[in-house]
């Protein structure tokens, strides 16, 4: 069974050498994305409501390349680097992941480089 990248110029070019996503097989992992307009580099948002409405959209870009939506995805890494933005955080996420069954989440806080606030990588099985 082979492994193959996922790239697609709607999405953030990662900063270093790794796949926007890798795809083997039924599994489908997204890198960790960031708030970046893909066209300008750009954080959009400032706070984190708005960076993560960005960040999904990245993150929805990638799975649209991919064949896939949020509809496959079975875990969510979210790393944040405040606890007061957890509840923010949440009314984003519940909006756009939608009614249950819900992925699976974890929560982890970080730093993140310059005025990002969040970074969520995401699990997906396809059909």
């Amino acid at each position: 069974m082979s492994k193959t990248a996922v790239s697609t110029e709607n999405a953030p070019k990662p900063p270093a050498k790794f796949s926007q996503a890798v795809r083997k097989g039924n599994l489908l992992q997204v890198a960790g994305q960031v708030a970046f307009d893909p066209a300008t580099n750009e954080i959009v948002g400032d706070d984190v409501a708005g960076q993560t409405r960005q960040t999904f959209k990245n993150i929805e870009a990638v799975l649209a390349e991919a064949g896939s939506s949020l509809a496959d995805a079975i875990m969510v890494r979210v790393y944040l680097t405040d606890t007061a933005h957890f509840a923010p955080f949440n009314e984003v996420y519940d909006e756009l992941i939608g009614d249950a069954p819900q992925p699976a989440r974890t929560t982890v806080y970080v730093g993140l480089p310059g005025e990002l606030l969040v970074e969520i990588d995401v699990l997906c099985v396809l059909d």
